[in-house]
């Protein structure tokens, strides 16, 4: 087994669409999706941009305040996740700071436990 720890991923700094206080760790990449480790300093902006895929924001501490689309403002805290569909325009802010996890690409988010794990049977 091995033990990962989001904070010791290398991380950089991401500026486009007038990003701020936001920086990226890829710790995870498949054929069909991308994980990365994020982190949003207080004040940060995830600035409007279009989802390259369907994208999953799980936040892990911390708080969001995510937008989609339609513009309407979501409040998220730790255990909380936002789904944005490929190509919706959409950004993410934290007054207080956060981290958490984006996973982007061919997901199929709400699938019942079954069909993720079906046990030992």
């Amino acid at each position: 087994m091995k033990v990962l720890d989001l904070a010791d991923l290398p991380h950089r700094p991401i500026d486009a669409h007038g990003s701020r206080g936001f920086a990226v760790g890829a710790f995870g990449i498949s054929a069909d999706a991308h994980l990365i480790a994020v982190s949003l300093a207080p004040g940060g902006t995830i600035g409007r941009h279009p989802a390259a895929g369907r994208q999953l924001l799980l936040v892990l501490s911390g708080e969001a305040e995510v937008a989609g689309a339609e513009g309407d403002v979501r409040h998220l805290t730790a255990g909380q996740a936002a789904v944005w569909e490929p190509g919706e325009v959409h950004e993410t802010r934290s007054p207080r700071g956060m981290s958490g996890m984006i996973v982007e690409g061919d997901l199929d988010i709400g699938a019942p436990g079954e069909q993720v794990d079906p046990g030992d049977t």
